[in-house]
């Protein structure tokens, strides 16, 4: 049976250890999986195919999640193996429990003897304990124009939860999908087991109706020019931000280092200390369980009135409708190929000569009624765990590459500069 390898790297957030034989790699360049806006939840959601037989699993995509959880409740499969305490890839895990007192007949989720991590709920940042196992997943394949046949991933390791861990995620959804910085997240085993390059990309779909993509591997990414990307630095916060994580273990979460602000071409003035990480506080962090971007109370107010200064003669929605500061009469904003004409938002970013991320009014203005639009930015508080969070709405339509090896953030900004979008991926 093919079986994994996990290589040492001393100098990266993935230590593999090898502790079996290798597995014939596909003839592709990534696997893939469609990413699905959830209209109620606002969150993004992901199927793979699991177990023997294969049977469809919607996940909620955690960009910070530190490994994939399902719940085992109900969970079938002839080709499901626990993980045991003493074992390797227990140890490649960070487990820092072994679940020993399983009294009824074996299962998934219940065996003795058996490695033990936490689930987490990233919405109701809710956590409980449960076994680790590994079974077959389903993926198609990439070769960089077409998505092609299905392909077996043995052995994909991931975590028992159980019903009570589904609260508040998407209707229908058996679990997490996790991409994190770890070494136990599903880029890094998928990635490895196939010897693909540490990469792995995402495109979220703005739309409801249609998918998105999430690419396990190198591009080219179909009709994505490679010159459209740009990049800067991925950076570490040494402590653990949410969920359980072991002692010293650094977060899974993707940081990158926003310098400054511009509104409408315009720098903000904000205490800049806000962007650097202190004590594991603060920095600049990307989510796809937050719906819109979060910044710390005095950025969030510089950024609202400097928007709202910009907007000119736009006629705005007095009071706000919750949760944001700044609302308009739909009709009184202008319309044109990059969405809701706004002042554009720019994250300067540490990189090498000017680098920003663009934020186009298709992504900072959020549709709450046919009369009303609201800049899709909210208030974090004084004190947020970190204080500029980029959040869904922000990131949706840009092509995100996350590289690994060379720990950089690749981004596009919104494809509409391009003429395409993330619901362009052709899945026939």
């Amino acid at each position: 049976m093919a079986s994994l390898h996990y290589f040492i790297l001393i100098f990266t957030s993935f230590i593999f250890l090898s502790f079996a034989s290798a597995a014939k790699p596909v003839p592709s360049k990534a696997l893939v999986l469609p990413v699905f806006k959830d209209k109620c939840t606002h969150q993004y959601v992901t199927q793979i195919n699991q177990r023997t037989p294969l049977v469809p699993v919607k996940l909620t995509l955690d960009l910070s999640g530190r490994f994939m959880w399902v719940d085992c409740d109900n969970y079938v499969s002839s080709s499901y193996k626990p993980v045991s305490c003493d074992s390797a890839l227990c140890g490649l895990a960070g487990s820092i429990a072994c679940h020993t007192e399983c009294y009824s007949t074996p299962k998934p989720g219940c065996h003795n003897n058996t490695c033990g991590l936490f689930p987490y709920n990233p919405v109701t940042q809710l956590s409980t304990s449960g076994d680790m196992g590994q079974d077959v997943v389903s993926l198609r394949s990439f070769n960089g124009k077409n998505p092609g046949g299905n392909v077996p991933v043995p052995n994909v390791p991931f975590i028992c939860g159980s019903g009570i861990m589904l609260e508040n995620l998407a209707d229908g959804v058996l679990g997490v999908a996790g991409l994190g910085r770890t070494n136990m997240s599903l880029p890094a085993y998928i990635t490895s087991h196939f010897g693909f390059q540490r990469k792995f990309a995402m495109c979220l779909s703005s739309l409801t109706n249609t998918s998105g993509v999430l690419y396990f591997g190198d591009g080219p990414y179909a009709s994505i020019p490679s010159d459209s990307l740009t990049y800067t630095p991925l950076i570490r916060n040494p402590p653990s931000v949410g969920g359980v994580s072991s002692e010293g273990e650094a977060s899974s979460d993707y940081f990158i280092q926003l310098k400054t602000i511009r509104v409408g071409g315009k720098e903000i003035r904000f205490n800049r200390t806000l962007l650097t990480i202190q004590d594991g506080k603060g920095g600049t962090r990307l989510s796809t369980v937050h719906p819109y971007t979060i910044l710390h109370t005095s950025i969030y107010k510089e950024v609202v009135k400097a928007f709202k200064k910009q907007m000119g003669s736009v006629i705005e929605v007095e009071p706000p409708i919750a949760p944001f500061g700044a609302c308009f009469q739909s009709g009184s904003v202008d319309k044109n190929e990059y969405g809701p004409v706004a002042p554009f938002i720019d994250l300067v970013l540490e990189s090498v000569g000017s680098t920003y991320w663009r934020i186009w009014g298709a992504n900072s203005m959020v549709k709450i009624s046919s009369y009303v639009m609201c800049l899709g930015f909210v208030d974090g508080g004084m004190k947020p765990e970190s204080n500029v969070i980029i959040g869904g709405r922000q990131l949706e339509d840009n092509l995100l590459q996350f590289d690994l090896a060379s720990s950089k953030l690749w981004f596009s900004s919104n494809l509409l500069v391009h003429n395409t979008t993330c619901s362009n991926f052709n899945w026939k």
